[in-house]
């Protein structure tokens, strides 16, 4: 069966997009759930036609999400969440939790366009944000015990400094002296 979708479907395809999908498949669920339409001539034509007086409207649009893109560069997210014994965590942090943390970070994330795997452990794990069908975004985001201790690295970062500044004292000791000889 030949439709065209009039909804973005994860998986599938995205709005405008020319497919053919089994029969029940489009008949029993993308029709009557409103996500399809049958690709008849007629519509097919309208759709040429649509396409046409969009394509400088879908410019923009691409632009925009390639600026949105923009702002997720640099970004990693920590999140706590209640741990059992081991590295097992209670529930599993999902799209919504990582909305939340970018949201908390400044910036605004629609939950609908977030994918990733559902996270059952403590670990790493990567995000992606589908900002347009051409535009996406992975965001690693770390899932630690909610009472866990502040990472190290932020904490060695201040500490490596002073251990850094005896070492220019005695450069400085050793220059004076032999400027004294």
């Amino acid at each position: 069966m030949k439709i065209i979708l009039k909804k973005d479907v994860h998986g599938l395809g995205y709005k405008d997009d020319v497919l053919t999908v089994k029969d029940g498949y489009g008949r029993n669920y993308l029709l009557p759930q409103g996500y399809a339409v049958l690709a008849t001539e007629k519509a097919l034509k309208m759709l040429n036609e649509e396409l046409k007086q969009r394509a400088h409207k879908l410019a923009k649009i691409k632009a925009d999400a390639e600026a949105a893109a923009k702002k997720y560069e640099g970004v990693s997210l920590v999140i706590a969440a209640k741990v059992s014994e081991g590295k097992n965590i209670y529930g599993s942090v999902g799209a919504a939790q990582i909305a939340e943390a970018l949201e908390a970070k400044g910036i605004e994330t629609n939950v609908k366009t977030v994918f990733v795997k559902a996270a059952k452990e403590l670990g790493n794990y990567v995000a992606t944000i589908q900002l347009h069908k051409e535009v996406a975004v992975e965001i690693p985001f770390e899932v630690i015990a909610e009472n866990a201790p502040v990472k190290e690295e932020v904490v060695e970062a201040p500490q490596a400094a002073p251990a850094e500044e005896p070492a220019e004292e005695e450069d400085l000791a050793e220059e004076a002296e032999e400027a004294a000889e």
